[in-house]
């Protein structure tokens, strides 16, 4: 467990020494979602009825541009290679590194997502169903993500080619994330769309690190 939280503590601080790209993946996401008013118009009521899917498609997109740079930093200077060798598992170390992602990506997105429904003019009511949602949807983001970033490791063309791993397995996070704000401002009961939520997060918190470990190991060889 030390060796964990020391790596994790380890992201964490090579995230603070570059700041802008936490930053940028913040600005992309508001600015993103910013952008979708001038295309559909200004009218209010059909602002807030397309605030949850814009909120969860740009959040998706903020987290896809993060994601080559969770092992390639590590890739390129040899880092990795003494990872894999250290007495914690590869498995542990790719779930430390999602976790140090979440917390510098995909927790900046949780706590901007109100302040996006709002500028949306969606009803207050369903910001809990919002923040709830992406606080179990996040974190499957940045598994899932991390298979994607280790397959590509090594690749000539890895930023391209993460998004073509990634998008089509977040899927299912996007769709339940989506209905779990819907259902919540059509007075319906949200839970069913949150405990999916919850069980893909524990999918891919078994999954993920296997599958990402695997992966390196093939890259590393």
């Amino acid at each position: 467990m030390n060796g964990f939280l020391q790596m994790v503590a380890r992201d964490l601080r090579l995230a603070l020494r570059q700041r802008a790209d936490a930053g940028m993946v913040v600005l992309f996401f508001v600015l993103t979602a910013a952008l979708f008013p001038f295309g559909v118009g200004p009218e209010a009521n059909l602002l807030a009825r397309i605030a949850p899917g814009v909120i969860w498609v740009t959040a998706l997109l903020a987290v896809l541009l993060s994601l080559e740079r969770l092992f390639l930093a590590d890739y390129e200077d040899g880092a990795l290679e003494l990872l894999a060798l250290s007495p914690l598992p590869l498995e542990a170390i790719v779930l430390a590194k999602a976790l140090a992602h979440w917390l510098t990506t995909g927790l900046p997105l949780v706590l901007a997502a109100p302040l996006l429904a709002l500028l949306y003019n969606m009803d207050p009511a369903g910001l809990p169903a919002l923040i709830l949602a992406m606080v179990l949807g996040t974190p499957s983001l940045s598994l899932i993500g991390a298979i994607g970033a280790a397959l590509a490791l090594g690749a000539r063309r890895g930023g391209v080619l993460i998004p073509l791993l990634v998008l089509p397995l977040n899927v299912p996070v996007l769709i339940f994330g989506v209905g779990a704000i819907d259902a919540t401002l059509a007075g319906l009961d949200a839970k069913p769309h949150l405990l999916f939520l919850g069980a893909l997060f524990l999918a891919a918190l078994v999954t993920a690190p296997l599958a990402a470990a695997a992966a390196l190991r093939q890259a590393i060889e």
